[in-house]
């Protein structure tokens, strides 16, 4: 892998949609990695190895797995990993290709935790090559939402960490588009409409991903569709679903895909196959779009509560689209910041292609996220983490050689 994913995205205009704060649980893990013993490391590396063993044994592997994604979460296992990351990733798609729901959900969590602890580079290509197919059976069969939902956060972890250009990232976009709006045709049989958790999880999944297309490599004839499909889930009755789709189209207006391409005509789409029509036509299109866009935004930043409302979420949702009406008129929201260790651990966001991506990678290693801000390269590629390693060193650390 060359670029960073940083630089990959390109670095945008526009803001972060929550006000971020980590300050007490910063200083909870900054106190505890900073007690972390060598005897406790080597408890990790030798956990880390038996459950290898254990892998194999049918009627533990749930509980072997979840030990995993502790071990994953707790610690940065890269030199533990590295020369062993084959063998880990066989065992875990086993488990996605005959263990019960439970253990397919652990097995996806582990493979995603696996990448990211590998960071960019030739392992997690390979990661993301031979689970792809696997990932992919399972959201072309339609099981268990749960599962689903996990083979989906897999699916955008191991695409961002190891993709190399642009096709693999459209190949996972695809798929999990085809999850978001199901197409009919003769060879698709019974058209399959995802329920709010999972549609919701798909959304997300998406931008997560299209955040690594930067706006120079985006054309707006192929992207109408997609664009058209998220405004009208802007209507949709889940709360979640439309902060989702109103977080993806952010990123859409962000990365200019409402801008109608310099071409004379239209590319041939590349979600339908079909061609598209006039560039003024298209330009009428896209600026419907945005009208449309900027009413439903202004409206669910006004939305009342009603009876029985949901105060939390229904808070969440004007405090987003109020700072996405505000991007929509002006192009700039204020940067946000997340406290991820003591006085001098700063990681910032300055524009929706970040934050997407911070909350999607929070939400994604849970408990583990501070551990790994702090310590994984991968995460100081991605994001603009500023760390003062002086902070827990001792006074004669800090002395200078003399």
């Amino acid at each position: 892998m060359g670029k960073s994913k940083r630089n990959k995205g390109g670095r945008g205009g526009g803001g972060a949609d929550d006000k971020l704060d980590g300050g007490g649980d910063a200083d909870s893990v900054t106190s505890m990695s900073s007690g972390l013993s060598d005897l406790q490391f080597a408890q990790a590396t030798e956990h880390i190895s038996s459950q290898e063993f254990v892998l194999d044994k049918g009627s533990t592997r749930e509980e072997a797995l979840g030990s995993l994604t502790d071990a994953f979460e707790s610690f940065v296992l890269l030199g533990l990993v590295e020369n062993k990351y084959v063998t880990l990733l066989s065992q875990f798609i086993n488990s996605i290709k005959r263990g019960s729901v439970k253990e397919v959900c652990l097995a996806c969590r582990c493979i995603g935790l696996l990448a990211i602890t590998l960071g960019a580079g030739s392992s997690s290509h390979e990661i993301m090559d031979e689970s792809h197919p696997h990932l992919l059976r399972v959201l072309q069969t339609w099981p268990d939402a749960q599962k689903m939902i996990s083979a989906l956060d897999c699916l955008a972890v191991v695409t961002f960490v190891g993709a190399t250009d642009l096709a693999e990232t459209q190949l996972s976009l695809k798929a999990i588009w085809d999850v978001i709006h199901p197409k009919s045709g003769s060879n698709v049989g019974v058209v399959r409409k995802p329920k709010p958790p999972l549609l919701a999880a798909a959304v997300s999944a998406w931008a997560f991903l299209l955040t690594t297309i930067g706006s120079s490599r985006r054309n707006t004839d192929s992207w109408k569709e997609p664009i058209t499909f998220l405004c009208s889930l802007l209507e949709a009755e889940d709360r979640a679903v439309r902060i989702a789709a109103g977080e993806a189209l952010a990123l859409c207006f962000e990365l200019r895909m409402f801008d109608v391409s310099s071409s004379d005509e239209a590319d041939v789409d590349s979600y339908t196959g079909e061609a598209g029509g006039s560039k003024h036509q298209l330009f009428l299109n896209m600026q419907a779009l945005k009208a449309k866009l900027s009413g439903l935004v202004y409206s669910l930043s006004m939305e009342a509560g009603g009876r029985g409302a949901d105060k939390k979420n229904l808070n969440d949702q004007r405090d987003l689209f109020q700072r996405i009406s505000d991007f929509i008129k002006s192009g700039e929201c204020p940067e946000e910041s997340l406290r991820i260790s003591g006085k001098n651990g700063i990681l910032r966001v300055t524009s929706w292609r970040e934050s997407i991506q911070l909350n999607y990678m929070r939400r994604f290693l849970g408990r583990g996220f501070l551990k790994h801000s702090q310590d994984n390269d991968l995460l100081h590629e991605v994001f603009d983490i500023k760390i003062d390693r002086t902070e827990n060193m001792s006074a004669t650390e800090k002395s200078p050689v003399r």
